[in-house]
């Protein structure tokens, strides 16, 4: 496992082009069997850089297959909770066990934090990962100080917490166990499947009134969620976690998001009547919102 402090393996990974760029540069489109399972095209400049980063297609060709794999970096968090005081958020705290997001959906509204990170919001951002491993501990730590005030916690409200990397590193998981030890009420909101997994531990807190889940579903047409939601469980398989959370006495809210006029709106009425039938007890929908990076990597 890497250092996350240590970037000499990314800065070999690739061949470094530097010129002087701006926002509107546009974006080096990497040959299509690199990004395989990729939603970007490219790597589109780093907009705190004076000079950018170019992946080269011609580099690609030469590292072959392994070219397009991710990278996993460790962090060290010091701090686990991350506070707001913004009137449009319903909730004031919420955790991210993850930077970067192995799922790859063009529209994340996420992907330009990763350029604080020193990276792309292109393909960076859903191939070159930050794991947190001891959030769960310095969870712990922020929760039994005296100062603490609890209220709901939310995951999953920047990258998903449930993304194909938490298979491994189980990050989730330390979390929810601290969260039920000490009683504590949290939200999740994934598009992942992996929650299932988790269900022996979110089950005791839900039959308390402590958790609940968001399952977000932007399309029931599959080949329309594959090209935009690449690494992300099929809408089916999305309703069937949907079904084992709420017979598990879980409660869940179906979030359709994001909604995009002219090619999603049309099948509001029947992601939520498909919700409900999965045994969905509420639903919410998020507009469209493209940020920064965000737009020209959709578009």
């Amino acid at each position: 496992m890497n250092n996350f402090g240590h970037l000499a393996d990314y800065a070999s990974f690739v061949l470094l082009m530097f010129y002087t760029s701006t926002m509107s540069d546009p974006i080096t489109t990497i040959p299509a069997k690199y990004r395989r399972g990729r939603g970007a095209l490219g790597n589109p400049a780093n907009r705190f850089e004076a000079r950018s980063v170019e992946d080269l297609p011609e580099r690609w060709e030469a590292d072959g297959e392994g070219a397009g794999r991710s990278i996993v970096f460790e962090e060290i968090a010091k701090t686990a909770i991350t506070y707001n005081t913004s009137p449009d958020i319903s909730f004031d705290r919420s955790i991210n066990p993850y930077r970067g997001c192995e799922h790859g959906c063009t529209y994340c509204f996420a992907r330009p934090s990763h350029a604080y990170l020193g990276y792309s919001p292109g393909l960076d951002f859903e191939r070159i990962l930050v794991a947190r491993p001891n959030i769960a501990e310095v969870l712990r730590k922020e929760l039994a100080a005296k100062r603490y005030a609890p209220a709901p916690l939310a995951l999953g409200t920047s990258t998903d917490p449930y993304q194909p990397v938490e298979k491994e590193h189980k990050i989730m998981r330390d979390v929810l166990q601290v969260l039920g030890e000490t009683n504590h009420s949290v939200g999740i909101t994934t598009k992942g499947s992996l929650i299932e997994r988790d269900i022996d531990l979110i089950a005791p807190l839900a039959e308390k009134g402590l958790a609940w889940v968001g399952i977000s579903i932007t399309s029931l047409n599959k080949d329309i969620s594959r090209a935009m939601e690449p690494r992300v469980p099929s809408p089916q398989k999305r309703l069937q976690t949907i079904e084992r959370l709420a017979k598990s006495g879980i409660p869940v809210r179906l979030m359709i998001a994001s909604i995009f006029p002219g090619l999603t709106d049309s099948e509001l009425e029947r992601i939520i009547a498909a919700g409900a039938d999965a045994g969905a007890c509420a639903a919410s929908t998020i507009n469209l919102r493209l940020p920064r990076e965000a737009a020209p990597i959709f578009e």
